[in-house]
C-alpha cells in the first residue's frame, strides 16, 4: 500500500480523481492500493523560544542571543487531528512506501519532511514532482516518481531558511523590544517592507515644489511642445518670438511598435490589479480568490507563475470559449484565442498561473457576491487579454525649430487594436475610474497630421502653460506589492527559487501585520508609515532594513539546494550574525530612550489629587505616581446598563461630575431611559456611579 501525502485537501482530491481512488475516510481516501491524505499547509513548526528553557519565557537582554541546540519542533495546535491521522497512516502495517506529493518547491519539501520526521517515520519515500493538476500530468508523474533522497539538498535549503528566519526574527524582535520597552516586531521581510514605505514618506516630506513652464505651438492642427522652462518671463519671451517667426519641421521619425499582451496573473499581479481597479487590499483579494478556489471556480491562487503548463492548452481554449460567452463585455467582440503564448512548463514552479476553471460552465455569475464576481471576471479577462493579438501602432515623433528652439510633437497611428480593444471593453464596464498606471507626466500621444522634413508654418499660434513638479505618490498596496516583488532582484541569483521580499502567499500577511502592529496606517488606498514605523526603521541597522539580506540568503540557499554549499556553514554565519547584533546594542543613547513612548491623551483632572487623567487601553487613570485613581472601561456598572464607557463620558464625569446619556438600559425593568450618569463616590478603592433619570425619581430608583 502506498501512502500519498499532498499539501492541501484540494490537491489530494485531484490526485485521487486521477488515480481512481474514491473511498473517502476521515482525513484521507483509500482505494486501488493507495492511501491519499494531506497536510493542510504547515502542520509542524519550529518550537517557540520558551520551549528551550525557563530563562527564555521572559524577554531580557541577558538571555540573548537564543541559539537552539538541538532544534525542537511542535505541531500547530489547530492541526493536531490531521497530524495524528498522518502519523497513524504512516505507521499502518500495510503501508510499505510513502509518496511526497506536496508542492513542487522548497516549502513543499519542508512541509512533508517535518511531518515525516515528527511522526517518527522511517519507511522509504519517493517524490512526486509535478506542476500541473491535469490527469495526464498526474499519471505521468506517478509513473516517473523520483527517489526521496534526490531532494535532500532542497530540504536542507528549506530548513536553513526556516531556522535563519527564526534566529534573526526572534533575537532582533526581543533585543529591540527590550531596549525600547515596547514590542517591536522585526523580520527579514517585514522590516525592509516598512523601510520601503518610510523612504517614500521621507521623499514626500522633503519634496520642494518647483514651477516650470512649457511653450506650446500650433503646427497644422497638432501641438509641439518646448522643453521645460523654469522662468515665466523667459517662457513669455519665447512665446512672443515664436508668434513672429517661422516654424520648420527638422525631423520626422516613425517607428513601428508592438505591445505584447499581458501575462496571466500570479497572485501578486492579481492583488495589484484588484487594488488598483477595485481598491481591495492584498488580503481581501487573497481571501476572495481562496473563496473562489474552494468553490472550484478559480485555480489555486497562491502562485508566483504567470504561465500554464504545456499540457493545459486544450483546457485553456475551452475556458476562453466559456469566458467569451459568460462575460458581458465580450459580446460582439471579434476574438480568436492564441493560447500558445500562455503555455510554458519551464516557467511554472509550484503552481501555474491563476485562471478560471471549467466549472465556469455550470456557474451563475450573477449569483456570486459582487466582490467574488469582480475577482473572477478580472482573472477571466486577463486570460482573454493574454490570448489576444498584440497591439500594434506607429509612433511618430516630429521635431520643429522655431526662434532657435526645438519643439516636439508626438503621435501614434493604431494599426491593430489587439488586446487593447478587449481591455477597453472591460474598463468601460467598471463603475469607477482605475488609477492611471505608467502615464508619463505631460506626455501627449495624439493623432498628428503627416509631417515632412522642411515643412514650414508661418507665425504659429503659441501659448504658455504653467506646471508644478509633483512629489512622489504615497505607496498603495498595488505599488508596494510591485516594490516587494522587485526588491533586491538585481542582486539575486537568476536561478534562485524565490526573488524579492516574501512570496505571493505571504506578502498580504506582511502588510496586514505592519498595519496591525501600528507601524503602518491605511488612508484610503494609501499606506502611510506611522511615527512608530518611521522610528523603528531609524533605530535598526541597515542589515535588517535592506532587501540585500534576503538576496544574500537566497543566493546561499540556492547553492545549498544545488549541493554546492554546506548547510552548516550557512547556519554558522546566521548564528554569528545574531551574536554580533546583540553585542552591537548593549544600551540606548539618551535621544533614543523615549522614541516609542506612548503619547498620553489627557481627558480631565483627577478628583483626588488634581493631576491629569489619561486614557489607557483598558482604563482612565491618574498619571501621578502614588495616586491610585482609576476608572475601568469594563466597569460592571456600565456593562449592566449596556453603555460603552467612552472618553466623552469619562471627560464629562471628570469635568462636571455628570454625563448625559441616551437609552440607558435598566436591568430591573428591562427598559431603556434617557438620563445622566453621576460620579457618586471617588474616595474609596473603587469609583462608584449612580443614575439620574429626568422628571421621575421612582424610575431613577428602579434604574
Amino acid at each position: 500500500m502506498r501512502l500519498v501525502i499532498a499539501e492541501k485537501p484540494s490537491v489530494a482530491a485531484a490526485l485521487a480523481a486521477a488515480l481512481g481512488v474514491k473511498n473517502k475516510k476521515d482525513g484521507y481516501m483509500e482505494g486501488g492500493g493507495y492511501l491519499i491524505s494531506w497536510c493542510v499547509g504547515h502542520l509542524v513548526e519550529l518550537a517557540e523560544a520558551a520551549a528551550y528553557g525557563e530563562q527564555y519565557k521572559k524577554w531580557s537582554y541577558d538571555s540573548l542571543p537564543i541559539l537552539p541546540q538541538p532544534w525542537q519542533y511542535t505541531v500547530f495546535k489547530d492541526r493536531q487531528k490531521q497530524f495524528k491521522i498522518l502519523k497513524d497512516l504512516m505507521r499502518r502495517s500495510d503501508v510499505s512506501e510513502v509518496v511526497n506529493a506536496c508542492d513542487a518547491g522548497r516549502e513543499g519539501e519542508l512541509i512533508f519532511r517535518l511531518v515525516y520526521h515528527a511522526a517518527g517515520c522511517d519507511k522509504p519515500f519517493s517524490r512526486l514532482w509535478i506542476s500541473s493538476m491535469e490527469k495526464s500530468a498526474i499519471k505521468k508523474g506517478f509513473a516517473e516518481l523520483k527517489p526521496g533522497e534526490a531532494y535532500d539538498a532542497l530540504y536542507a535549503s528549506a530548513l536553513c531558511r526556516a531556522k535563519a528566519d527564526w534566529i534573526i526574527g526572534i533575537n532582533a524582535t526581543r533585543l529591540f523590544s527590550v531596549l525600547h520597552g515596547k514590542t517591536l516586531n522585526v523580520g527579514r521581510v517585514q522590516t525592509p517592507t516598512l523601510k520601503t514605505l518610510a523612504d517614500r514618506d521621507a521623499a514626500i516630506t522633503s519634496f520642494k515644489k518647483e514651477t516650470y513652464h512649457i511653450v506650446r505651438l500650433d503646427v497644422g492642427g497638432a501641438e509641439a511642445a518646448s522643453a521645460r522652462i523654469s522662468d515665466a518671463a523667459d517662457a513669455e519671451v519665447l512665446k512672443t518670438a515664436c508668434e513672429a517667426s517661422q516654424t520648420i519641421c527638422i525631423s520626422v521619425r516613425r517607428e513601428r511598435k508592438t505591445e505584447q499582451p499581458p501575462r496571466l496573473f500570479d497572485l501578486t499581479g492579481l492583488q495589484r490589479e484588484a487594488n488598483r481597479i477595485y481598491g481591495y487590499t492584498a488580503k481581501q483579494t487573497l481571501d476572495l480568490a481562496q473563496a473562489l478556489y474552494e468553490k472550484r471556480l478559480l485555480t489555486y491562487p497562491r502562485t508566483d507563475s504567470n504561465y500554464l503548463p504545456d499540457d493545459m492548452g486544450d483546457t485553456a481554449v475551452h475556458i476562453a470559449a466559456l469566458l467569451v460567452g459568460k462575460l458581458p463585455f465580450m459580446k460582439g467582440a471579434a476574438f480568436t484565442p492564441d493560447i500558445a503564448r500562455t503555455l510554458d512548463s519551464k516557467k511554472v514552479s509550484d503552481h501555474h498561473a491563476i485562471i478560471p476553471t471549467m466549472e465556469l460552465a455550470k456557474a451563475d455569475l450573477a449569483a456570486l457576491p459582487e466582490s467574488e464576481r469582480n475577482i473572477l471576471t478580472l482573472a477571466g479577462a486577463r486570460l482573454l487579454f493574454a490570448a489576444a493579438e498584440p497591439h500594434i501602432f506607429d509612433a511618430v515623433t516630429a521635431v520643429f525649430s522655431c526662434a532657435d528652439t526645438e519643439f516636439t510633437a508626438k503621435g501614434k497611428t493604431v494599426l491593430c487594436d489587439g488586446w487593447k480593444e478587449l481591455e477597453r471593453r472591460y474598463r468601460a464596464t467598471l463603475k469607477g475610474k482605475p488609477d492611471a498606471e505608467g502615464d508619463e507626466e505631460n506626455e501627449r500621444i495624439l493623432d498628428v497630421p503627416t509631417f515632412a522634413e522642411g515643412q514650414s508654418f508661418d507665425s504659429p499660434a503659441a501659448r504658455v502653460t504653467a506646471h508644478d513638479t509633483q512629489p512622489p505618490k504615497p505607496h498603495t498596496e498595488a505599488s508596494l506589492l510591485s516594490a516587494m516583488e522587485r526588491a533586491g532582484s538585481t542582486d539575486t541569483d537568476p536561478a534562485a527559487e524565490r526573488k524579492g521580499l516574501g512570496t505571493p502567499a505571504t506578502r498580504a500577511a506582511v502588510i496586514e501585520k505592519l498595519v496591525k502592529s501600528g507601524f503602518v496606517q491605511r488612508k484610503g488606498k494609501q499606506l502611510i508609515p506611522t511615527k512608530n514605523g518611521n522610528n523603528l526603521v531609524c533605530v535598526l541597522p541597515d542589515t535588517l532594513t535592506s532587501p540585500q539580506l534576503t538576496a544574500e540568503w537566497e543566493n546561499a540557499l540556492t547553492q545549498i539546494a544545488r549541493g554546492a554549499a554546506e548547510p552548516e556553514d550557512f547556519m554558522r554565519g546566521i548564528e554569528e550574525m545574531a551574536r554580533e547584533l546583540v553585542k552591537a546594542y548593549p544600551f540606548l543613547s539618551e535621544n533614543q530612550k523615549d522614541l516609542f513612548k506612548e503619547e498620553q491623551t489627557v481627558i480631565g483632572k483627577c478628583p483626588r489629587c488634581g493631576g491629569n487623567v489619561c486614557e489607557g487601553r483598558k482604563n482612565y487613570y491618574c498619571e501621578k505616581k502614588g495616586c491610585a485613581f482609576v476608572m475601568w472601561k469594563n466597569d460592571r456598572f456600565f456593562e449592566e446598563r449596556k453603555t460603552a464607557f467612552t472618553p466623552k463620558i469619562a471627560a464629562a464625569l471628570l469635568n462636571g461630575g455628570k454625563a448625559k446619556v441616551k437609552k440607558l438600559y435598566s436591568p430591573k425593568t428591562g427598559k431603556t431611559y434617557d438620563g445622566s450618569i453621576v460620579l457618586a463616590d471617588t474616595g474609596g478603592k473603587y469609583v462608584n456611579y449612580r443614575i439620574e433619570l429626568a422628571r421621575d425619581k421612582e424610575l431613577t430608583q428602579q434604574a
